[in-house]
């Protein structure tokens, strides 16, 4: 692990420097009080680790597939408390927006937060993801976000998969052919025997891409030239291309089909058709609310008048074995996974980045950190 170190000043592993008794100035930003009374409120605590930043390169050398889905069903087999998770916040203003997702797990990891910024206008955006110790309150790491996103996506969604799809090898559909199409076939081929995979992209040079970069795996992969011939013999369906507008990409559904769609988390955002809606027995939420009440889909399927009453239920429920997510006694049941993202997916893989990465000694040691306060 690299170190950084502030020119001028010492090594984070140095012991902190005794408190200087000083006159105040009107620009003075005092740690501790010049009087021992009355006590100051914000008494430093001191940092006793230091805070390890990860490249986006740092996040993807540590990643592993299985210890995400692994750390994410522990994370999701938690006891319910939506305290501890919040819906997310999104400020906009000029055409931009900033985006939070925040959470305490109830597993004891570190707790945190995702920061989202984002300039639709100039396709860019910035993430970041800040850790806190649970205990101690340290800024333990700072994680460039990007990647994660898209990892913690995948992996969620191979773990609904795995519990909404039928037995044994799947063939699989897939709609989209960019960063998040193909993080979904690596996460479910680490998770399930997948027997073929047929993807769909209007830009027939995607679809080639998509299978030359996925020939790794050593999957039978095809290419379509349709949605529907996609996913016509398909058992799951991962429908990964990211709305800009409110046309949906899949009108149509096979009868016993798993849908994993993850590309509508927006109400101005379309991907499944309300037919497609209407034909689901079950759709089974990451964000319950946000999923029923912001996304373009559902939004439409109650303009259209389908009633989502009962239908959907938390991605918790289905982990924790407090609901069965696919009816037993049907077996051509069309069941959805929705997915809006939440910070227990990103904060679960995060933490699992971070103890990868320190036992690859990736990531460097920030010269300077928050130093925790009693108040």
């Amino acid at each position: 692990m690299k170190r950084l170190e502030a020119s001028g000043s010492p090594s984070m592993t140095s012991a902190p420097a005794p408190a200087r008794h000083c006159t105040p100035t009107p620009h003075s930003r005092l740690l501790i009080p010049l009087t021992p009374s009355p006590p100051h409120p914000f008494i430093p605590l001191g940092a006793t680790e230091m805070t390890v930043f990860l490249t986006d390169a740092d996040v993807r050398a540590a990643f592993e597939w299985a210890d995400a889905i692994a750390a994410l069903r522990s994370a999701y087999a938690a006891p319910p408390d939506e305290t501890r998770f919040p819906a997310r916040t999104m400020a906009r203003g000029d055409g931009l927006w900033l985006r939070t997702l925040s959470g305490v797990p109830g597993d004891g990891g570190p707790m945190g937060a995702k920061l989202i910024a984002a300039s639709p206008r100039h396709r860019r955006a910035s993430y970041l993801i800040p850790l806190f110790d649970q205990e101690s309150m340290e800024l333990t790491a700072l994680l460039d976000g990007h990647s994660i996103t898209g990892f913690r996506t995948a992996a969620t969604s191979a773990l609904a998969a795995d519990l909404l799809a039928p037995a044994g090898p799947l063939r699989v559909g897939v709609i989209g052919s960019g960063f998040e199409a193909q993080n979904h076939v690596r996460a479910l081929a680490a998770t399930r025997t997948l027997s073929s995979v047929t993807v769909f992209s209007p830009n027939p040079a995607s679809r080639t891409r998509f299978t030359r970069e996925l020939a790794d795996l050593g999957l039978p992969l095809a290419t379509a030239e349709s949605p529907e011939a996609a996913v016509a013999d398909a058992d799951l369906v991962v429908c990964a291309a990211r709305s800009r507008d409110e046309r949906p990409t899949l009108r149509q559904a096979p009868a016993g089909v798993t849908i994993v769609s993850i590309g509508s988390t927006l109400p101005e955002q379309r991907e499944l058709a309300t037919e497609v809606i209407a034909r689901a027995e079950v759709i089974v939420a990451d964000m319950v609310d946000e999923v029923a009440e912001d996304t373009g889909d559902l939004i439409a399927a109650r303009k259209a008048g389908i009633d989502l009453a009962g239908k959907v239920v938390p991605l918790a429920d289905v982990v924790s074995g407090r609901v069965s997510g696919r009816p037993a006694d049907d077996p051509d049941a069309v069941v959805i996974y929705k997915s809006v993202g939440s910070a227990a997916q990103d904060l679960a893989v995060a933490a699992m980045c971070t103890r990868r990465a320190a036992q690859l000694s990736l990531g460097t040691e920030l010269p300077v950190t928050i130093s925790p306060v009693s108040k």
